[in-house]
Order: structure tokens, then sequence, then C-alpha cells
């Protein structure tokens, strides 16, 4: 059997600079037009997780120059608190996007909540008529688009992988990832196929796509028998190994990186992979390696959602 060439790695961390360098262009090009973009985000309660995510979102805005608010209320805060807490931040003209990090707490009416932002400041792209532009095929320019299923495109579209009329398999149907990025796809012209865990013979479905993008939480799920030779391979899940034999599976003597994750394993006593095994790789054209993936993009577009948020509604144009 003939060797597969060398997988080409897509490199969310590059791409990810790229955007917020062009942000940071854009952000500027706002100022001098008299107004500067602004973000706020709703972080409930004292989740540590959440905490670190929110404080590195408020850190980037500094960093581009958009304006930020941390808005931190108690774990104990009601549904109607919250809904006051939205309604102040969508009368308020400096405030251009909305976000509020999940999960909420259980007495919570998340769906209440979300709904309750202005679409024009939801660049989490979670609201009904934001998902509505997007199904119908809206242009980029007038959608705010769920961040993920957002970084993905710009990943496929700057590393040059053609989209149009290829087979794209979708692993996952969620409304954040699952969903948007499979009509995201329908609407750059590829042919979709969602897949889900009442698929039938999952392995001979994935195995005609030339875009595979797993999204199921799951770790090491998609094996090497499950991916088509030269396909681009977008591995969105983020799972934590804990355990000698779950590392010694993905991450055997004889893989390439087994060194260097060893060294992590043993110091923080896990490592993190994605719904790929990455045995798969060596079979793929390209792939997102992860970390340093799809994650990396995340906050990237959400910064991008702000900045074309507040020239939607500015009608404002660089």
């Amino acid at each position: 059997m003939q060797p597969f060439p060398p997988a080409r790695v897509l490199n969310g961390i590059a791409i990810a600079s790229e955007i917020k360098a062009e942000v940071a262009t854009e952000v500027a090009a706002a100022r001098a037009a008299g107004y500067t973009p602004g973000l706020a985000v709703i972080l409930v309660g004292e989740v540590p997780a959440s905490q670190i995510y929110v404080r590195s979102k408020v850190k980037t805005c500094g960093e581009l120059g958009i304006y930020s608010e941390m808005h931190t209320p108690s774990a104990s805060i009601t549904t109607e608190e919250l809904l006051a807490l939205v309604d102040s931040l969508n009368k308020n003209d400096a405030i251009d996007g909305i976000l509020i990090q999940l999960p909420l707490p259980p007495h919570v009416d998340t769906a209440r909540l979300l709904e309750a932002v202005l679409p024009s400041k939801d660049v989490d792209g979670f609201h009904p008529i934001n998902a509505g532009r997007l199904l119908s095929g809206a242009p980029d320019s007038e959608v705010l688009a769920p961040c993920t299923p957002a970084g993905i495109l710009e990943i496929l579209k700057r590393s040059h992988i053609p989209i149009a009329g290829a087979n794209a398999v979708v692993l996952g149907r969620s409304n954040i990832v699952g969903k948007p990025v499979a009509s995201m796809l329908i609407n750059a012209s590829a042919t979709v196929t969602v897949c889900h865990s009442k698929t039938h013979n999952l392995p001979a479905v994935t195995r005609e796509a030339d875009i595979l993008i797993a999204a199921i939480g799951r770790a090491g799920f998609v094996h090497r028998d499950m991916v088509k030779p030269g396909a681009t391979i977008i591995d969105v899940g983020i799972n934590r190994l804990t355990g000698e034999a779950e590392f010694e599976q993905f991450f055997p003597a004889t893989h390439p990186d087994h060194a260097t994750r060893r060294e992590g394993f043993l110091k923080r006593g896990s490592t993190v992979i994605g719904d790929v095994d990455p045995a798969a790789f060596a079979v793929s054209g390209a792939y997102t390696p992860v970390p340093g993936g799809v994650g990396a993009l995340t906050i990237a577009m959400l910064m991008s959602n702000t900045v074309k948020a507040a020239k939607m509604r500015r009608a404002f144009k660089s």
C-alpha cells in the first residue's frame, strides 16, 4: 500500500491572528468615524472555567480597541432581574454586542434570556431571528452567525479548501455548531449531510466526505477507517483525557506526539483531544489540531461579530 502524503495542519492560531489584525483595523476606522464598537459580557455566578474564558474575551477587546463591560451578578439572580439587565444593555447605545456566558444556573430561563437580546446585538448568533437569517441564505455582511461555525468557514476559506461542490459531512446537530455550520456550508454551495446518534452505517457516510466536521463531544470517536483519503477534517471537539489507558489508546509510543503529550499529561494529569482519533489525521489531506485549531477562532469571531454589529447598527461602511 502506498503511504499517504503528509497532511497539512490548518493552524487556527495563525488564522485567528489574521482576523484579529483585520478587526483592529476596522475598529480604528470606526473610531475615525466617531464611535467605538462596544461589547457587554454577562457572567452569572462563579464558574472557574467561564471566568477564565470571559476574562480572555475582555482582554482581547482591550487589545483590539473595543470597549467592553463585564457584568457579574451572583448565581442567585432571578430570570426577571437578568431580563432587566439585558433590557438596559439593549437600550445602551454604547453597547453593540451582548454576550451571555453559558451555562446559566438551572433556575434561570436560558431560552427566554437569549431571546430577550436584540437580534442586532446578538453577537453569539443564537437569537431565532439570526438563526432564520442564516438559514434563509442572507448575505454574510447582514448576518450575525454563531462564532464557532463562522470560525470553521474562515478556516476553510483562508486555507483555500474548496467548498463549492464538495461533499461535506457534519457529525452533530446542535444549535450551537452542527445546524448553523450545515447552513453556512449549504450557503457556500457544498452538498451537506448532517449525521447524529440515529444515523445508520455512519462510517459509510463519513467516508464520502471531502470535508468532515466532527462536533459531537466524544473523545476520538472518528477513527481512521471513517475518513476518506485526502479529506479535510475539522475537529471541533475539546475533550480531556485523564486516564492512563485512554492516553495510551490515542497516544501510543509509536505516535509522533507521544513524548510531548506524555510530558504534559504527567505534569497536569490530563491532556486534551478532539472528537477525532489522532491516528485518523494521517489519512487526511488537511486537518485542524486540538488544541490550536477551531477553538482559537471563537474569540476572534466574537470580536469580528461585535464590529459587524456596530457597523450594521450605524450603517457604517468601512
